[in-house]
């Protein structure tokens, strides 16, 4: 593996592990919803402040610097708008789907968009035109990680599946950062369709 690979394999696994950490947010929620929606909202606030002044060329120690390590290069330049979209995903969850629903569509979030990203990013071969340039093994381990957490927490196959195939068609829309919206979203109708 050259350098330059390993470099963003590194960058790659940092920001995923990064994005991973949401799947905590049903735990902190099950001891008190009111103040995981609060720490939510407050770390949008804090990060949105923090990437604005790195944006200005203000750097913050630590903060800056993770910030910088993980960007991806359609980022540079610009205000990168994930970290955002993925607290503002797992909020939305939160306030609007009972809590099961809101646990399956935010797991769904964190691992339904991880895991395609590092299996595709790495190992994917396969690039049908269906999929806009993502792998068929990236997409395919995303459902199948998203059905299992789906499974764990409904145990019934049915509802399982209709979350797995609904983040399975966010997967595949050329949504960007938006994308952390819409798959809890969608994770959780399908979900609310089958309980």
């Amino acid at each position: 593996m050259s350098v330059a690979a390993r470099g963003e394999l590194k960058s790659e696994l940092l920001r995923k592990c990064i994005h991973l950490s949401i799947a905590l947010v049903p735990t902190l929620a099950a001891f008190d919803l009111s103040n995981t929606a609060l720490l939510l909202m407050v770390g949008i606030l804090f990060y949105t402040s923090a990437e604005s002044l790195r944006f200005l060329g203000f750097n913050l120690p630590f903060i800056s610097s993770v910030t910088a390590s993980v960007l991806r290069k359609r980022e540079y330049g610009r205000f990168a708008l994930g970290p955002v979209t993925l607290g503002f995903g797992a909020l939305f969850a939160l306030l609007l789907f009972p809590s099961r629903i809101a646990a399956a569509a935010i797991y769904a979030l964190a691992f339904g968009d991880s895991v395609p990203v590092l299996i595709g990013k790495f190992l994917g071969r396969i690039r049908p035109a269906l999929l806009l340039g993502k792998s068929l093994e990236g997409t395919l381990a995303g459902f199948a990680v998203v059905f299992l957490t789906s499974f764990l927490v409904f145990h019934e196959w049915k509802t399982a599946l209709a979350v797995g195939f609904a983040s399975f068609l966010v997967d595949i829309l050329p949504l960007g950062d938006f994308d952390n919206l819409l798959l809890p979203l969608a994770a959780g109708i399908a979900a609310l369709a089958f309980v």
